[in-house]
């Protein structure tokens, strides 16, 4: 049995005794999560306004604290950019994540505590580890190099001493020291802006290390994918990293890439492992590999409510705490972390799989769905619809977007997908409509529309040629990082902007 593999099991022997506690006590560590954070953010110009230290039962915080969003964040990041202290939470803060804008920012800037960047991120980082060496005792990762593609970071707008980038290049900047002699490539590279100057030197500097594990986003892990193998002249990547054997991946659902992954690293060594972080907090990890769902993570200082998905826009939504969710439940995510951020929507949603222990999928965005003719199709419901029509028609998808056909005097309404393809399906008339049929199948709301033709027609599925979507991005400035490709949204802004590139 290989020995470091076995001492890591045994230094984390007991860390997995506390993730099994919260498995079975997920109510009562959440109220002790929630406790710990009204203690600490008392002492904050936010927590005696809302006079955090009488609260004395969560039904008592639902009641005091309202559900924000960035848009209320806004005037308190600018403080904390300025260089104001104890807002949000105690301290000074010198980091902040920034990621993708709302419908009134270009970008968002989270604040980043130290407590939410080692009690949470570095502290799921470890898990990540330690239940993947539980779940395959023969590893050999830790033989090799782990391979980061991170983002960039540089000075920000507020203050000198302050600095903001994406997340992961906060969280490369700020490792143990001893993480960069186990990664590639080195952090200078890693943090470089440019991401097609960085994809050629990754790409250059890494074909002769030995990796043995790739941590990323699956979209732009395929970019550099196919960098290494042109530039090695390879079909496989286990041809240029033999001992690679894992890919811990997140950001975005791996359902559209899995195929294409197969295809690019054949062989029946490697492994997938999906976990579930964000600039707001590290969530979920796929602790389980016979099943694709992921672990809610109850004990990294998040403390979690669930608002019903359909409800998040009524006066008064239900809110519920992980004690009163159900499966096969639409929920938007409300979280209260060590980071400072109290009941914040993060516009992510979620359906549990299982209650004994509290294992979900991600389903979609509160903001990213098509909804025009009451169909209500969420990114969840995309992801399966495509996978069927793909493994009917022998098709790889790189990337979509989708977005409704709007009615008019003399036509039914439907909706458009941009589909850019790895492998063309061998009948793109058959791949629609199965697309079609299996929608129908994962929502009933989408089969009542379709009833015969009536409000919605067959759905429209147009290819746009390879590198579409990059292109798409570099002009968007959103090249790399944590920047992604929305799938679904209720206008047709995406789907226009693709045609004026294709023009």
């Amino acid at each position: 049995m290989p020995i470091v593999p076995s001492m890591v099991r045994w230094l984390n022997a007991g860390r997995l005794k506390q993730i099994k506690h919260f498995k079975k006590n997920p109510a009562e560590i959440q109220k002790e999560t929630l406790c710990r954070l009204l203690e600490k953010g008392s002492s904050t110009e936010w927590g005696k306004k809302h006079n955090y230290s009488s609260i004395s039962s969560i039904k008592e915080f639902q009641s005091r604290v309202p559900v924000q969003t960035y848009e209320e964040l806004i005037p308190f990041v600018e403080r904390l950019g300025r260089g104001e202290s104890d807002l949000l939470w105690p301290g000074k803060i010198k980091w902040f994540a920034k990621s993708s804008g709302t419908t009134s920012t270009k970008s968002k800037f989270i604040p980043i505590t130290r407590d939410a960047l080692y009690n949470c991120h570095y502290r799921a980082a470890r898990d990540i580890l330690a239940i993947y060496t539980m779940n395959n005792p023969q590893t050999r990762i830790f033989n090799g190099k782990a391979l980061t593609l991170g983002g960039s970071n540089r000075l920000n707008q507020f203050n000198n001493d302050s600095l903001y980038g994406d997340l992961s290049a906060i969280l490369i900047k700020n490792a143990p020291f001893y993480v960069e002699i186990l990664r590639t490539p080195k952090q200078a590279i890693a943090l470089i802006e440019d991401f097609e100057k960085k994809l050629e030197i990754i790409t250059k500097t890494t074909v002769n290390e030995d990796v043995t594990s790739i941590s990323g986003v699956p979209s732009w892990y395929l970019t550099l994918i196919k960098n290494v193998l042109a530039y090695t002249g390879k079909s496989n990547l286990l041809d240029v990293w033999p001992n690679l054997e894992v890919f811990f991946h997140g950001g975005i659902s791996f359902t559209p890439y899995r195929e294409l992954y197969k295809k690019l690293i054949a062989g029946d060594q490697m492994h997938y492992m999906e976990t579930y972080n964000a600039s707001e907090g590290f969530f979920g990890i796929q602790d389980d590999p016979s099943l694709t769902d992921m672990l809610l993570m109850l004990d990294y200082g998040i403390f979690y409510e669930f608002i019903p998905a359909d409800k998040i826009n009524s006066p008064s939504p239900p809110v519920f705490s992980i004690g009163e969710v159900e499966t096969d439940v639409n929920y938007a995510i409300v979280i209260s972390t060590n980071g400072g951020l109290w009941r914040y929507m993060i516009g992510d949603t979620i359906v549990f799989t299982s209650l004994d222990p509290h294992r979900f999928r991600i389903s979609g965005r509160t903001k990213h769905f098509i909804n025009v003719f009451g169909e209500e199709v969420i990114v969840d419901n995309a992801d399966k619809a495509l996978e069927e029509a793909c493994n009917a028609t022998g098709a790889i998808i790189s990337e979509y977007t989708a977005g409704p056909v709007f009615m008019n005097a003399t036509s039914r309404g439907t909706h458009e997908w941009i589909i850019e393809f790895e492998k063309e399906p061998a009948d793109l008339l058959k791949f629609t409509e199965v697309l079609d049929e299996a929608l129908k199948s994962v929502n009933s709301d989408y089969e009542a529309k379709r009833f015969k033709d009536i409000n919605l027609v067959l759905p429209i599925v147009r290819q746009v040629p390879a590198g579409t979507f990059s292109h798409w991005l570099r002009t968007k400035n959103k090249l790399g990082g944590q920047n992604k490709v929305p799938r679904l949204s209720n206008t047709r802004e995406y789907i226009e902007e693709l045609y004026h590139i294709q023009k």
